[in-house]
């Protein structure tokens, strides 16, 4: 097996490895031994376990920026593409998503804050857009749409954590959430053509029904 394919093979499986156990619970000589490989063989390839968390949270990086290039104006098609992005990529990178150690540690605090600030200057810009086409009315209340920003992006990045508190990882739906807060923002034109694109039946299935009865809440 070549250097190359021997590296991609460790790090495959210590992505594996460190979804499953956490990156502070797995140590070189366990994840040597789970690849039937010696620690040296190892260290040589990858010195410590940052040398692995580097290349893995670069791998990770890469995919979240290559989307974003091929893009021209921000707009909410490309909303739901960064939506369904980032929920892909933190089923895939779970560890990194889930650790506060991880997240805080100065090989990928940096680059995480980079994109999310990116995300939601992006959100912005579609929102901005959006109200220059007519699809979208003015903002209501200063601060409305800034603040909407925000919030997505909070409900794309911390879905997965989300999902683990409330343990409804098939039902609760973030981008759904995300356009159920929009939606009430746009036009009758913003309105035709959320339509077209995603259909009526998503659009009628954006969450349950609220029940504004107070039977509901109150127990005497």
């Amino acid at each position: 097996m070549s250097e190359r394919n021997t590296k991609e093979r460790i790090l495959n499986h210590a992505l594996k490895r460190f979804n499953e156990s956490g990156y502070g619970a797995m140590n070189l000589l366990e994840l040597a031994k789970s690849l039937d490989m010696s620690r040296g063989n190892m260290t040589y390839h990858f010195k410590d376990k940052e040398a692995l968390l580097k290349c893995l949270s670069e791998e990770l990086w890469q995919k979240l920026q290559v989307p974003r290039r091929s893009k021209a104006i921000p707009s909410f098609a490309n909303l739901h593409h960064d939506s369904q992005l980032y929920y892909r990529l933190q089923r895939e990178y779970s560890f990194i998503f889930k650790d506060n150690q991880v997240l805080s540690h100065p090989l990928v605090a940096p680059q995480m804050k980079a994109f999310a600030e990116q995300t939601i200057q992006d959100i912005e810009m579609a929102i901005a857009v959006s109200v220059q086409v007519g699809n979208m009315n003015p903002e209501p209340l200063q601060g409305t749409y800034k603040n909407l920003a925000l919030t997505s992006w909070i409900l794309m990045y911390f879905r997965s954590s989300k999902q683990e508190i409330r343990n409804n990882r098939e039902k609760d739906d973030g981008e759904r959430v995300i356009w159920s807060l929009l939606l009430p923002h746009l036009t009758k034109k913003g309105i035709a053509a959320f339509r077209k694109y995603f259909g009526d039946d998503y659009m009628n299935q954006l969450g349950d029904p609220f029940n504004p009865s107070l039977e509901s809440y109150v127990k005497f």
